[in-house]
């Protein structure tokens, strides 16, 4: 045994016979164990709620509460169901014994108390209680590290959407797990007269995902500034940037298998044109007065799959009145509460009809799929919304 499970335990002793607990208490300090007592079933369970036991030795038959209720009541109890129980029984009551398994006891103490079987019972029951605590301290560790982790990941999300006369940004984030694959961006380039628009879904979830949305969403940041000049053409800029991100994830991270599906749009607020390239990722959608008017379809395959891969630019133009949604999977994915998915047709159902505004359009989208689906998403959701005011 390692020491902490050889650590002496705090041992609350339940017998409504006082020369038993005498005996046990005795035995258990000369063990070096810390021990309280309780002559019946609800003072042991009052005293189990108001101070923490690591071990409770408990008769079967008591007044008040007997042994067995006492059990039931500890096994439907979340802070007490850890709490390992030792069932005091004479010796030979074979189907005592087994019934108080059955409700959950650990183990058994027969009667007479034989020292060498009561000190293999008790370590024996406080290993397992020591297992238990380390486990609540590691799980509780990670949750930490997974909570930092969230929020510097949320760091990664633009903090303010970009601002354009005429023009309106939107966007929900809801990650499946602490941390998500998913992610958007919105940032002004060329000198604030563009506006640069990303939508990906790095394949996986959880903390691997989330390191690679952060790599991501960094080399498209960056290479964004390089890249895109005034002087250049635009169309083949975004190309450029899109393939040395890709060139980058499959050069330096090709063991790691990780890609990403990326739509990346500049955009002109001044006209409503859009050049961009939807790396194999879900095609987002051009709506306005008269319901879709165009999807976005893909102009290349996955993003960091392999080097080289070719990536071609695509072109629309957003008039007065029309938005541009780009969305993951999550959405489209989504499992309703009747075991269907929520569908791309039914997303574009809810964009028959013009939206006010761009963040009417996600309140809209987000409030169907919380009313149609389980609260808890089984991926990560991710949705943005560049609205054109009317003239």
């Amino acid at each position: 045994m390692t020491s902490l499970e050889q650590s002496p335990g705090r041992v609350l002793v339940v017998d409504d016979n006082e020369a038993n607990r005498d005996l046990l208490v005795r035995r258990l300090q000369r063990q070096g164990h810390a021990t309280e007592t309780a002559a019946d079933g609800q003072q042991a369970l009052d005293m189990m709620r108001a101070s923490a036991f690591d071990l409770v030795l408990l008769d079967i038959m008591m007044p008040v509460l007997n042994g067995y209720e006492v059990l039931k009541q500890i096994r439907a109890d979340a802070g007490l169901r850890h709490v390992p129980v030792v069932l005091i029984s004479a010796l030979g009551d074979g189907e005592s014994i087994v019934k108080g398994i059955e409700l959950g006891a650990d183990d058994y103490l027969p009667k007479p108390f034989n020292p060498h079987i009561l000190r293999a019972r008790v370590d024996a029951s406080l290993a397992k209680k020591r297992l238990h605590d380390r486990e609540q301290m590691h799980a509780r560790s990670l949750e930490r590290e997974l909570e930092i982790a969230r929020k510097i990941q949320a760091g990664f999300l633009p903090e303010a959407l970009p601002e354009a006369p005429g023009w309106e940004l939107a966007a929900w984030f809801q990650p499946a797990r602490q941390v998500s694959g998913d992610f958007y961006d919105a940032f002004p380039v060329l000198g604030d007269t563009r506006t640069a628009l990303v939508v990906a879904d790095v394949c996986g979830k959880g903390v691997g995902a989330a390191l690679f949305m952060a790599l991501f969403r960094s080399l498209f940041r960056v290479l964004a500034e390089r890249l895109l000049t005034p002087a250049g053409d635009g169309a083949a800029q975004v190309c450029e940037l899109v393939s040395g991100v890709n060139d980058y994830i499959a050069r330096t991270h090709d063991r790691a298998n990780m890609f990403a599906t990326v739509f990346v749009a500049i955009l002109d607020p001044a006209t409503g044109g859009l050049v961009y390239v939807n790396g194999g990722h879900e095609a987002p959608i051009l709506a306005g007065l008269h319901g879709v008017r165009e999807r976005l379809t893909p102009t290349g395959p996955a993003v960091g799959m392999m080097q080289g891969l070719p990536f071609l630019p695509g072109h629309a133009v957003i008039a007065p009145g029309e938005s541009l949604i780009a969305f993951t999977d999550g959405v489209t994915d989504a499992i309703c509460t009747d075991g269907t998915r929520f569908s791309e047709a039914r997303l574009l159902d809810l964009l028959a009809q013009p939206a006010q505004s761009a963040d009417r359009t996600v309140a809209s989208i987000r409030a169907e799929l919380q009313v149609s689906t389980h609260h808890e998403p089984f991926d990560d959701v991710t949705l943005l919304v560049a609205q054109r005011q009317r003239a």
